[in-house]
């Protein structure tokens, strides 16, 4: 019997292809995840709760696999009817995993987890070069907080504050910096002496008008106080809404200094500190995307075995493809939820 010809056989490489796709995706994936265990070793290490819309992908990628899974049980019945309901709700809810995939990033965007990003801020810092008074009251920050009189400064206070630090944002090297837009509301301070205003110029006292690097500083202070960032690139409460890790061990946070073991930390960890990257956050959107990547790629060509299906050409009688597809498609999906659990508890 020619082989080419044989069914089984022929069933047998296909499925056999199928499973070298696997495992060559479970060994990518084994590769990032170990690269992400092994990275946080002695680093810091930024940690926050997964966005809602990760969670809400996975409830729909298992949907997604019921759906198959009820399209195929109905080829095999030859219920031609049920079997494109199958397959449409297949494509319809694999394509709200991807969406919520989205809906996860932006909220994690929303809340300054970038894929390229500090840990802590370090340029334009308040405190370290400018602060300001605010009625005559000086601004004080803790984490991400700004505050008078230890009170954090209301929406509305901080929309004004943020709209007279909007004119700093942008700077030129052969254009000096100037005051287009005085509000009495608010006193700038650079080393601890009040910044002076001569015909909109910045002045660091009577006759030293600004130099570039004072200028570039101030822009900087003004892009963070427009992202209301104090002393970190993550937004919200510190130990709440995200922790940084040194070795495995949590910091503490406490009047603006980072502790180890309740030790303030020493001034080579500090700078170590200072210089990190938030590595975490890189690797979760590289691992999430690449799987994403995956998904992407065989909705399209699920797209395809459902247009076959719509046409009739699936049956009790042929439904390899059918099953095929659905064994990736189900692999996919075990391997969101292995990724997703390595990130809520390694993470």
């Amino acid at each position: 019997m020619n082989n080419d010809l044989n069914p089984s056989v022929k069933e047998k490489m296909k499925k056999n292809l199928v499973y070298v796709g696997i495992f060559s995706i479970v060994m990518l994936f084994a590769g990032l995840t170990s690269a992400y265990y092994v990275s946080m070793g002695k680093s810091f290490w930024l940690k926050y709760p997964m966005p809602t819309g990760f969670y809400l992908s996975t409830a729909f990628i298992a949907l997604s696999s019921i759906a198959f899974w009820f399209a195929i049980q109905s080829a095999k019945k030859d219920r031609q009817g049920q079997l494109k309901l199958g397959m449409a709700a297949t494509l319809a809810f694999g394509g709200a995993f991807v969406y919520f995939q989205f809906q996860g990033y932006n909220q994690l965007v929303e809340k300054g987890i970038n894929p390229v990003n500090d840990i802590l801020v370090t340029n334009g810092r308040y405190g370290d070069y400018y602060e300001f008074k605010y009625k005559g009251q000086l601004v004080g920050v803790d984490g991400n907080e700004f505050l008078i009189n230890g009170k954090p400064i209301n929406d509305r206070d901080f929309q004004e504050i943020q709209a007279y630090f909007k004119q700093f944002e942008s700077i030129n090297r052969t254009t000096a910096l100037r005051l287009t837009q005085p509000n009495s509301n608010i006193e700038l301070f650079y080393n601890g002496n009040p910044v002076l205003f001569k015909a909109g110029q910045l002045y660091a006292n009577d006759s030293t008008t600004f130099t570039y690097s004072d200028e570039l500083r101030l822009s900087e202070l003004a892009l963070n106080i427009r992202d209301k960032r104090g002393d970190f690139f993550a937004r919200g409460q510190y130990g709440k809404d995200f922790t940084i890790y040194y070795s495995g061990k949590e910091l503490q946070y406490e009047n603006r200094q980072l502790k180890y073991n309740g030790t303030v930390l020493k001034p080579h960890l500090l700078l170590s500190a200072m210089q990190s990257a938030d590595s975490a956050s890189a690797y979760l959107y590289l691992i999430s995307f690449v799987h994403l990547l995956h998904v992407s790629i065989a909705l399209l060509y699920l797209l395809k075995v459902a247009i076959a299906s719509f046409s009739g050409k699936f049956s009790s009688q042929n439904h390899l493809s059918l099953r095929l597809s659905s064994m990736f498609w189900h692999f996919l999906g075990l391997l969101w939820l292995y990724l997703l659990v390595f990130l809520i508890f390694i993470h």
